[in-house]
This record gives C-alpha cells, sequence and structure tokens, in this order.
C-alpha cells in the first residue's frame, strides 16, 4: 500500500518520506477512531498530536511540510504522521468539501512498517 510518512528533522523542521507498507504489515494499536468535521486550526501548520496513521475514506489533500515541499494523500495512500515536535505541516483540501478519515494510534514503540521509496 502507498504511503507517506512526516517525520521531523534534528531541528525541528517536518519532512515527508515516500513509501509502502508491506501487504501483510500488523500493527499494534491503542486506538481507532473517525472523524469527519474539519476544524479550520487544523488546516494551519501544525504537529500531529500524536504518532497515528491516518487513513482517508473520502477526499483529496495537499499536505505541505516545513520544508515547503509537498504531496497528495486520498483514498487508498495511507498517512503515518510522526512529526510530533518541531514545526510540524498543513494541509488543504483540493477536491470536495469533506474529508472523512480513520485515525489509528500505534502502541508507543510499535514500529510502523514503513519501507522508502527508492529513488535511486
Amino acid at each position: 500500500m502507498k504511503a507517506f510518512r512526516i517525520k521531523n528533522d534534528t531541528f525541528g523542521k517536518s519532512y515527508f518520506e515516500e513509501g509502502t507498507l508491506p501487504e501483510h504489515f500488523d500493527l499494534s494499536a491503542r486506538r481507532f477512531f473517525l472523524m469527519t468535521e474539519i476544524e479550520d486550526y487544523q488546516r494551519l501548520q501544525h504537529q500531529a498530536p500524536r504518532y497515528q496513521y491516518v487513513v482517508t475514506l473520502k477526499g483529496k489533500l495537499r499536505f505541505t511540510t516545513s520544508d515547503a515541499k509537498s504531496f497528495i494523500i486520498e483514498p487508498g495512500i495511507l498517512l503515518i504522521a510522526e512529526d510530533t515536535v518541531g514545526e510540524g505541516h498543513s494541509w488543504e483540501l483540493i477536491d470536495g468539501e469533506e474529508w472523512h478519515r480513520i485515525y489509528i494510534v500505534p502502541e508507543p514503540d510499535a514500529p510502523d512498517g514503513f519501507l522508502p521509496s527508492d529513488f535511486s
């Protein structure tokens, strides 16, 4: 499954990596919740409130990290948010009026299973 992971560098700047999750990845999770509302503060640059997976069910969004680079999330693409300190990220809806998503909160030390794409 295609995925993007947002992380922080040692200076607190956020950046993203493109990659995948393996076909049979088993995540040890603590919580799961659904969100459909959009609050204005979420569109501004912010940190992830916790290490979490975001599964988009409806909507197409452009995420921008503090290094000013962007990527697109839509149904079928997983977001792993690990930028819980520093400058954070922002997003904007670029298609549709709603963003329906599921948050999955892993156990604190659970491996994320992310396999970065090889850009060489």
